[in-house]
């Protein structure tokens, strides 16, 4: 409880704080990932679109945000989170109810047409019984992970970098860092590190505090020590 306590404190003292989050936060509630969109996608080729669509349905919206996730959108709603820095591709952080959120690397809410790039963006053209097709062409419609072959959302990454330039206090939670070149570097030299991971990472070295915890289990004693039971 000394490090829970320890992070409650850094929370409490700070105006700004952004997380940064991969896909160890995701441990709690699930969520799709970008090779099981490859996976799904393989396996439709040569064949018919049902044997696709529950495969990658199923995949996506059959699990729900982890307890970390709501902690992370109660924080924004507090006045104390400026926003999340993610490479998550489940749009989880958003189903919790987070606004901020830079998913740099895109998701399933950004989606384009494989054959005009015509875009159609919303997780919520995934919920159907059938294949979204480009309503211009008639192509297959791809999550930006997949149409882009991971690329970055370059409109996320501008707000990833804005966010913690502005930060007095970092979170790092379930992430070893992948992408975070791109905007790592725009970080507040004076501003404080706390990680949340139970394993070690890059980060362990300008960490202020490391927490070797599951992040669930982390903001479910965070939540009882500066809210109680309530």
């Amino acid at each position: 409880m000394d490090k829970i306590q320890q992070l409650a404190d850094y929370i409490d003292q700070s105006s700004s704080i952004v997380a940064t989050t991969g896909a160890g936060i995701s441990v709690g509630g699930g969520g799709v990932t970008y090779g099981q969109m490859r996976f799904a996608r393989r396996g439709r080729r040569g064949s018919d679109e049902g044997s696709f669509l529950p495969t990658y349905l199923e995949t996506m919206f059959s699990y729900q945000p982890s307890f970390a996730h709501y902690a992370l959108a109660d924080l924004e709603a507090e006045g104390k989170l400026t926003g999340i820095i993610t490479t998550n591709v489940d749009c989880m952080h958003t189903i919790a109810g987070s606004k901020n959120v830079a998913e740099i690397q895109g998701s399933v809410q950004v989606n384009c047409c494989s054959k005009c790039g015509r875009h159609s963006d919303g997780y919520e053209i995934w919920k159907q019984d059938k294949l979204p097709r480009c309503q211009v062409c008639g192509g297959e419609i791809l999550p930006w992970p997949l149409y882009s072959h991971i690329g970055l959302w370059d409109a996320d990454v501008k707000k990833a970098r804005e966010w913690i330039s502005k930060a007095d206090l970092i979170l790092v939670i379930g992430t070893r860092g992948n992408y975070g070149d791109v905007y790592w570097s725009n970080r507040r030299r004076d501003a404080a590190i706390v990680q949340i991971n139970p394993g070690r990472t890059g980060f362990d070295s300008v960490a202020n505090l490391n927490i070797r915890q599951n992040s669930d289990d982390v903001f479910q004693s965070l939540k009882k020590l500066r809210h109680g039971n309530g």
